[in-house]
């Protein structure tokens, strides 16, 4: 007895259907997806990226950074030297001192031999002249000239020797306050460079994080340029099953997105941002303990 069997074809239309989509299937996937067009790109350094490693290798740390103000500070520390000691003052004493004294000595020598004469008059006067008395009278006289000669040139070699050593004093202090300054500006350096490689470094990562959201753009329209047939045949495919089985097919795309532009540069340009800041930190840190 022959056996009748009975198969239910799908309608025309669908197997129209599904013989389109078959075709359609081999020809896409014939070649294989190139992947290097959205292959990730990492966008370089910006410049003052750049300029922050070169100040942070080369000039933010290290000896050479504060190096000449410590050499300055030498320099003034040994000037400071040479304005100490026993002839710290010569220096400062003043070219025409002598030629004061010569004339104020030489006033009071007039003024001394007028007094003598002085007592020559009164001796004469009195019949005394040329006898003991005014003999006396001349020795005590010139006895006391003398001395007061004396104190006068002394007090005028005092007073010179007094204004220079004030003015020696006073130079060594700014010598010494000098160098005092060096130094500080030489604690300071380290400081102020990690300021400006921080700032550097910061606004770099700006640029350079809005030029990889460009570059991650640029990629993420290639990708889904190349993926666009096949989103489209999965799809196609999704609802003819659906329409042969008589079910609502669902459809789930195959490319799965990727963070916006606008997250990375966000993201990159905080990370960035916390490293220069803590590296700043890092060198105000150095310049305090130093």
């Amino acid at each position: 007895m022959a056996v009748q069997q009975t198969q239910a074809l799908p309608p025309q239309y669908v197997e129209d259907l599904q013989k389109d989509y078959g075709t359609q299937l081999t020809a896409t996937t014939a070649a294989p997806l190139n992947t290097g067009l959205f292959a990730p790109k990492v966008a370089g350094q910006d410049q003052a990226q750049k300029d922050a490693y070169t100040m942070a290798t080369t000039q933010g740390q290290g000896i050479g950074a504060f190096q000449p103000y410590i050499s300055q500070a030498g320099a003034y520390d040994t000037a400071a030297a040479g304005l100490s000691g026993a002839g710290a003052y010569s220096p400062f004493m003043s070219p025409y001192q002598q030629d004061v004294i010569d004339a104020t000595l030489a006033e009071y020598d007039t003024q001394a031999a007028a007094g003598l004469t002085g007592i020559g008059q009164q001796a004469a006067m009195s019949g005394n002249l040329g006898g003991g008395r005014e003999g006396v009278m001349r020795a005590q006289y010139q006895n006391k000239s003398d001395m007061n000669r004396a104190l006068l040139q002394s007090g005028l070699l005092q007073q010179g020797f007094t204004q220079a050593n004030q003015l020696a004093n006073q130079a060594f202090g700014q010598q010494m306050q000098l160098g005092q300054n060096q130094q500080g500006l030489a604690q300071q350096v380290p400081g102020l460079y990690g300021q400006d490689i921080s700032t550097l470094g910061s606004a770099g990562a700006i640029q350079q994080a809005q030029e990889q959201a460009g570059l991650d753009a640029k990629r993420e329209e290639e990708r889904l340029a190349a993926y666009e047939p096949y989103e489209r045949l999965g799809y196609l495919g999704s609802g003819i099953a659906s329409i042969a089985s008589g079910a609502p097919g669902q459809y789930q795309s195959m490319v799965t997105p990727n963070p916006t532009p606008l997250q990375n540069a966000l993201g990159i340009a905080g990370v960035a941002g916390g490293l220069m800041g803590n590296y700043g930190d890092y060198l105000t840190g150095k310049a305090a303990i130093g």
